[in-house]
Protein backbone atom coordinates (compact mmCIF):
# COMPACT_ATOMS: atom_id res chain seq x y z
CA UNK A 1 0.00 0.00 0.00
CA UNK A 2 3.00 2.33 0.97
CA UNK A 3 4.26 2.15 -2.83
CA UNK A 4 0.23 2.87 -4.25
CA UNK A 5 0.85 5.62 -1.73
CA UNK A 6 3.77 7.21 -3.22
CA UNK A 7 2.73 6.91 -6.86
CA UNK A 8 -0.28 9.05 -5.69
CA UNK A 9 1.83 12.02 -4.16
CA UNK A 10 3.68 11.39 -7.38
CA UNK A 11 1.00 11.99 -9.56
CA UNK A 12 -0.24 14.39 -7.66
CA UNK A 13 2.56 17.06 -7.97
CA UNK A 14 3.39 16.32 -11.45
CA UNK A 15 -0.60 17.11 -11.93
CA UNK A 16 -0.32 20.31 -10.12
CA UNK A 17 2.62 21.37 -12.53
CA UNK A 18 -0.15 20.53 -15.32
CA UNK A 19 -2.48 22.80 -14.10
CA UNK A 20 -0.14 25.38 -13.48
CA UNK A 21 1.14 25.35 -17.19
CA UNK A 22 -1.05 23.01 -19.34
CA UNK A 23 -3.39 24.15 -22.04
CA UNK A 24 -6.53 23.64 -21.34
CA UNK A 25 -7.87 23.76 -24.15
CA UNK A 26 -10.29 20.94 -25.86
CA UNK A 27 -9.04 17.85 -27.33
CA UNK A 28 -10.64 16.21 -30.34
CA UNK A 29 -11.24 13.02 -28.46
CA UNK A 30 -14.45 11.77 -26.39
CA UNK A 31 -14.41 9.90 -23.01
CA UNK A 32 -17.02 7.05 -22.29
CA UNK A 33 -19.70 9.64 -21.71
CA UNK A 34 -19.24 10.94 -24.75
CA UNK A 35 -18.13 14.32 -23.51
CA UNK A 36 -15.33 15.95 -25.15
CA UNK A 37 -11.86 15.61 -23.59
CA UNK A 38 -9.58 18.53 -22.20
CA UNK A 39 -6.21 18.26 -23.15
CA UNK A 40 -6.02 18.48 -19.54
CA UNK A 41 -7.48 15.53 -18.68
CA UNK A 42 -5.34 13.73 -21.43
CA UNK A 43 -2.24 14.99 -19.79
CA UNK A 44 -3.53 13.85 -16.14
CA UNK A 45 -4.72 10.60 -16.95
CA UNK A 46 -1.12 9.65 -18.63
CA UNK A 47 0.41 10.97 -15.95
CA UNK A 48 -1.51 8.87 -13.36
CA UNK A 49 -1.21 5.29 -15.44
CA UNK A 50 2.74 5.79 -15.84
CA UNK A 51 2.99 6.05 -12.27
CA UNK A 52 0.76 3.29 -11.27
CA UNK A 53 3.13 0.81 -13.87
CA UNK A 54 6.27 1.79 -11.92
CA UNK A 55 4.25 -0.28 -9.07
CA UNK A 56 4.80 -3.83 -8.93
CA UNK A 57 1.65 -4.45 -6.32
CA UNK A 58 -0.66 -2.62 -9.18
CA UNK A 59 -2.36 -5.43 -11.36
CA UNK A 60 -5.15 -3.77 -12.83
CA UNK A 61 -6.27 0.03 -13.64
CA UNK A 62 -9.07 2.20 -14.73
CA UNK A 63 -9.18 5.38 -15.42
CA UNK A 64 -12.74 7.84 -15.63
CA UNK A 65 -11.09 8.54 -19.10
CA UNK A 66 -10.96 5.19 -20.61
CA UNK A 67 -13.82 2.89 -21.63
CA UNK A 68 -11.90 -0.25 -20.45
CA UNK A 69 -9.32 -1.45 -17.74
CA UNK A 70 -5.61 -2.02 -18.13
CA UNK A 71 -3.63 -4.80 -17.03
CA UNK A 72 -0.24 -3.29 -15.60
CA UNK A 73 1.07 -6.19 -13.69
CA UNK A 74 -0.39 -9.55 -13.84
CA UNK A 75 1.04 -10.92 -10.21
CA UNK A 76 -0.57 -7.47 -8.75
CA UNK A 77 -2.80 -7.62 -6.26
CA UNK A 78 -4.37 -4.28 -6.38
CA UNK A 79 -6.97 -2.56 -8.85
CA UNK A 80 -7.23 0.98 -8.87
CA UNK A 81 -10.05 3.26 -10.48
CA UNK A 82 -9.71 7.09 -10.41
CA UNK A 83 -10.59 10.16 -12.15
CA UNK A 84 -7.81 12.22 -13.11
CA UNK A 85 -9.18 15.37 -12.70
CA UNK A 86 -12.71 15.91 -11.59
CA UNK A 87 -14.04 18.93 -12.65
CA UNK A 88 -11.70 20.10 -14.81
CA UNK A 89 -13.91 22.52 -17.17
CA UNK A 90 -13.52 24.74 -13.83
CA UNK A 91 -10.19 24.80 -14.35
CA UNK A 92 -10.24 28.02 -16.99
CA UNK A 93 -11.91 30.07 -14.07
CA UNK A 94 -9.89 29.33 -11.37
CA UNK A 95 -11.57 27.57 -9.25
CA UNK A 96 -10.52 24.09 -7.51
CA UNK A 97 -10.50 21.03 -8.81
CA UNK A 98 -9.14 17.60 -7.96
CA UNK A 99 -8.12 13.58 -8.22
CA UNK A 100 -10.20 10.87 -6.78
CA UNK A 101 -8.51 6.97 -6.30
CA UNK A 102 -10.11 3.93 -5.06
CA UNK A 103 -7.81 1.49 -4.37
CA UNK A 104 -9.47 -2.48 -4.49
CA UNK A 105 -7.64 -5.77 -3.51
CA UNK A 106 -7.95 -9.11 -5.65
CA UNK A 107 -11.00 -6.96 -8.26
CA UNK A 108 -12.82 -3.93 -8.24
CA UNK A 109 -16.32 -3.48 -6.37
CA UNK A 110 -17.30 -1.93 -3.32
CA UNK A 111 -16.96 -5.40 -1.30
CA UNK A 112 -12.84 -5.12 -2.40
CA UNK A 113 -11.97 -1.51 -0.93
CA UNK A 114 -9.31 -1.50 1.04
CA UNK A 115 -8.91 2.15 0.87
CA UNK A 116 -9.25 5.43 -0.87
CA UNK A 117 -7.60 9.14 -1.90
CA UNK A 118 -8.81 12.01 -3.56
CA UNK A 119 -6.52 15.43 -4.10
CA UNK A 120 -7.46 18.67 -3.85
CA UNK A 121 -5.85 21.40 -6.21
CA UNK A 122 -6.76 24.91 -4.95
CA UNK A 123 -5.12 28.24 -3.06
CA UNK A 124 -3.40 24.62 -1.12
CA UNK A 125 -2.63 21.58 -2.70
CA UNK A 126 -4.40 19.00 0.01
CA UNK A 127 -4.74 15.06 -0.23
CA UNK A 128 -6.81 13.35 1.86
CA UNK A 129 -6.29 9.30 2.60
CA UNK A 130 -8.44 6.42 4.30
CA UNK A 131 -7.62 3.29 5.00
CA UNK A 132 -8.59 2.49 8.77
CA UNK A 133 -8.49 6.35 9.53
CA UNK A 134 -8.96 9.20 7.20
CA UNK A 135 -5.57 11.27 6.94
CA UNK A 136 -5.49 14.79 5.79
CA UNK A 137 -1.66 16.14 4.06
CA UNK A 138 -0.52 18.95 2.95
CA UNK A 139 1.94 19.84 -0.11
CA UNK A 140 4.75 21.90 1.47
CA UNK A 141 8.20 22.19 -0.06
CA UNK A 142 7.78 19.45 -2.58
CA UNK A 143 6.71 16.59 0.01
CA UNK A 144 2.80 16.05 1.13
CA UNK A 145 2.99 16.73 5.42
CA UNK A 146 0.69 14.47 7.42
CA UNK A 147 -1.63 17.98 9.30
CA UNK A 148 -4.06 15.75 10.99
CA UNK A 149 -6.80 13.14 11.13
CA UNK A 150 -10.71 14.27 10.07
CA UNK A 151 -13.85 13.27 11.79
CA UNK A 152 -17.21 14.39 10.83
CA UNK A 153 -19.53 15.82 13.99
CA UNK A 154 -22.75 14.23 14.15
CA UNK A 155 -24.85 17.31 12.77
CA UNK A 156 -23.51 19.64 10.06
CA UNK A 157 -24.39 23.24 8.46
CA UNK A 158 -23.37 22.99 4.91
CA UNK A 159 -25.54 21.61 2.02
CA UNK A 160 -24.09 20.90 -1.70
CA UNK A 161 -27.25 19.78 -3.56
CA UNK A 162 -25.88 18.26 -7.04
CA UNK A 163 -27.99 18.15 -10.35
CA UNK A 164 -30.16 20.56 -12.44
CA UNK A 165 -33.29 21.32 -9.89
CA UNK A 166 -35.61 21.30 -12.74
CA UNK A 167 -35.43 17.55 -13.02
CA UNK A 168 -35.23 17.07 -9.41
CA UNK A 169 -38.23 14.58 -8.07
CA UNK A 170 -40.99 17.61 -5.57
CA UNK A 171 -40.26 15.45 -2.64
CA UNK A 172 -35.98 15.58 -3.28
CA UNK A 173 -36.14 19.83 -3.73
CA UNK A 174 -38.41 20.17 -0.61
CA UNK A 175 -35.64 18.26 1.54
CA UNK A 176 -32.98 20.79 0.58
CA UNK A 177 -35.07 23.80 0.90
CA UNK A 178 -36.24 22.20 4.51
CA UNK A 179 -31.87 21.80 5.41
CA UNK A 180 -31.97 26.05 4.03
CA UNK A 181 -35.03 26.33 6.66
CA UNK A 182 -32.69 25.06 9.37
CA UNK A 183 -30.14 27.76 8.55
CA UNK A 184 -27.89 25.78 6.16
CA UNK A 185 -25.56 27.38 4.22
CA UNK A 186 -25.24 26.61 0.41
CA UNK A 187 -21.74 25.57 -0.74
CA UNK A 188 -21.65 24.15 -4.62
CA UNK A 189 -18.90 24.88 -6.32
CA UNK A 190 -20.06 22.70 -9.59
CA UNK A 191 -16.69 20.54 -8.55
CA UNK A 192 -17.46 16.57 -6.15
CA UNK A 193 -13.84 17.03 -4.76
CA UNK A 194 -13.58 20.67 -3.09
CA UNK A 195 -17.62 20.40 -2.10
CA UNK A 196 -17.25 17.05 -0.33
CA UNK A 197 -13.88 18.19 1.27
CA UNK A 198 -15.21 21.68 2.25
CA UNK A 199 -17.82 19.66 3.91
CA UNK A 200 -15.52 16.91 5.74
CA UNK A 201 -13.22 19.97 7.23
CA UNK A 202 -15.94 21.98 8.23
CA UNK A 203 -17.38 19.92 10.53
CA UNK A 204 -20.40 18.26 8.35
CA UNK A 205 -23.39 18.70 6.22
CA UNK A 206 -24.93 17.00 3.36
CA UNK A 207 -23.36 16.86 -0.26
CA UNK A 208 -26.49 15.18 -2.49
CA UNK A 209 -26.82 14.16 -6.28
CA UNK A 210 -30.19 12.66 -6.70
CA UNK A 211 -31.22 10.24 -9.79
CA UNK A 212 -33.06 12.69 -11.70
CA UNK A 213 -35.77 12.75 -14.59
CA UNK A 214 -33.00 13.40 -16.81
CA UNK A 215 -30.30 10.70 -15.58
CA UNK A 216 -32.64 8.55 -12.96
CA UNK A 217 -29.67 6.56 -12.38
CA UNK A 218 -27.41 9.05 -11.40
CA UNK A 219 -24.33 11.01 -12.79
CA UNK A 220 -21.72 9.96 -10.47
CA UNK A 221 -19.60 6.70 -11.58
CA UNK A 222 -19.64 4.01 -8.88
CA UNK A 223 -15.90 2.93 -8.47
CA UNK A 224 -14.55 6.58 -9.55
CA UNK A 225 -16.06 8.69 -7.77
CA UNK A 226 -18.86 7.13 -5.11
CA UNK A 227 -17.43 4.45 -3.63
CA UNK A 228 -13.79 6.42 -2.85
CA UNK A 229 -16.24 8.77 -1.27
CA UNK A 230 -18.64 6.66 0.42
CA UNK A 231 -15.19 4.51 1.80
CA UNK A 232 -14.03 8.38 3.41
CA UNK A 233 -17.18 9.44 4.50
CA UNK A 234 -17.89 6.25 6.77
CA UNK A 235 -14.31 5.79 7.90
CA UNK A 236 -14.40 9.43 9.18
CA UNK A 237 -18.06 9.16 10.84
CA UNK A 238 -20.44 9.86 8.21
CA UNK A 239 -22.71 8.31 6.16
CA UNK A 240 -22.93 7.30 2.26
CA UNK A 241 -26.53 6.13 0.60
CA UNK A 242 -27.96 5.90 -2.58
CA UNK A 243 -31.27 7.48 -1.18
CA UNK A 244 -32.15 4.33 1.35
CA UNK A 245 -29.01 1.73 1.23
CA UNK A 246 -25.23 2.29 1.56
CA UNK A 247 -23.17 3.10 -1.39
CA UNK A 248 -20.38 0.75 -0.32
CA UNK A 249 -23.49 -2.50 -0.26
CA UNK A 250 -23.87 -1.42 -4.17
CA UNK A 251 -22.40 -4.06 -6.98
CA UNK A 252 -21.94 -2.71 -10.52
CA UNK A 253 -22.59 -3.52 -13.92
CA UNK A 254 -19.85 -2.35 -15.87
CA UNK A 255 -16.48 0.05 -14.99
CA UNK A 256 -18.78 3.05 -15.80
CA UNK A 257 -21.88 2.44 -13.73
CA UNK A 258 -23.61 6.01 -11.90
CA UNK A 259 -25.64 5.72 -9.08
CA UNK A 260 -27.65 8.91 -7.11
CA UNK A 261 -25.39 9.44 -4.27
CA UNK A 262 -25.77 11.10 -0.78
CA UNK A 263 -22.80 11.92 1.56
CA UNK A 264 -22.62 13.52 5.32
CA UNK A 265 -23.40 13.69 8.61
CA UNK A 266 -25.50 10.64 10.47
CA UNK A 267 -28.03 13.58 11.34
CA UNK A 268 -28.47 14.32 7.19
CA UNK A 269 -28.19 11.00 6.18
CA UNK A 270 -30.92 10.00 8.76
CA UNK A 271 -33.54 12.99 6.85
CA UNK A 272 -32.50 11.89 3.55
CA UNK A 273 -33.46 8.01 4.40
CA UNK A 274 -36.60 9.43 6.08
CA UNK A 275 -37.42 11.02 3.13
CA UNK A 276 -36.63 8.60 0.32
CA UNK A 277 -38.05 5.70 2.07
CA UNK A 278 -41.21 7.57 2.14
CA UNK A 279 -40.88 8.35 -1.33
CA UNK A 280 -38.78 5.44 -3.20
Amino acid sequence: MNQVFDAIQRSAKRIKNAIDIKDIGYSQQENSSGETQLQLDIQCDMIIEEEFSKVAAVHTISSEEKEHAEELHADGKYFISYDPLDGSSLVDVNLSVGSIFGIYEGGFGAENMVASCYVVYGPRVEMVFAQNKVKLYLLQAGDFEYVKEIRLTEKGKLNAPGGTQQNWEPYHKEMVDSFFKEGYRLRYSGGMVPDLHQILLKGGGLFSYPGTSDKPEGKLRRLFEVFPFAFVYEKAGGEAIDGKGRLLELGYRHLHDTSPCFFGSKYEIARVKEVYSQNG
